[in-house]
């Protein structure tokens, strides 16, 4: 990274989501959490209900929102609230950091851009070996991890 401030950045980023790293294997509830807790409370919709100064209906509402995935943070945070919870909410990342994320972007890039650089070149009858194209893909991906361009993402 070309960026002292962004490899920082990043560091501390990943540190953060250390601690999300073990939620990757929970699974949600097909009736969502709200539904989940509330039944496992004993607690009735008009209970929950009453807590939220909602109806019974509205937290019926509610739940249904959340397992179509249509539900707002903030009536997540006032159910929890309502079952004396909190809310905890973050991203858990697909790969281990997110340099691995870049570098596996960086990556892709390069291959695309390489490659069309190697076909051009094939059809001027100046195709390169295997090996050239291998070290001009990790030249190419060094390259755009290091300055992470703003193209990076598009």
């Amino acid at each position: 990274m070309k960026n002292n401030k962004q490899h920082l950045l990043l560091q501390q980023t990943d540190k953060k989501l250390e601690a999300f790293k073990h939620l990757k294997e929970i699974v949600v509830p097909s009736k969502g959490w709200i539904n989940t807790f509330r039944i496992a409370l004993k607690m009735s919709l008009r209970q929950l209900g009453n807590r939220l100064r909602i109806s019974a209906q509205s937290v019926k509402e509610i739940e249904e929102r959340e397992a179509r995935g249509t539900i707002t943070l903030n009536s997540l945070r006032d159910a929890a609230n309502a079952m004396d919870m909190k809310l905890v909410y973050g991203f858990v990342s697909k790969h281990d950091s997110l340099e691995q994320m870049i570098e596996k972007r960086a990556k892709e890039l390069a291959t695309e851009i390489v490659m069309r650089t190697n076909a051009t070149m094939t059809l001027e009858d100046q195709q390169n070996s295997k090996e050239r194209i291998e070290q001009a893909l990790t030249q190419k991906t060094a390259e755009i991890k290091f300055e992470m361009p703003k193209y990076l993402w598009d």
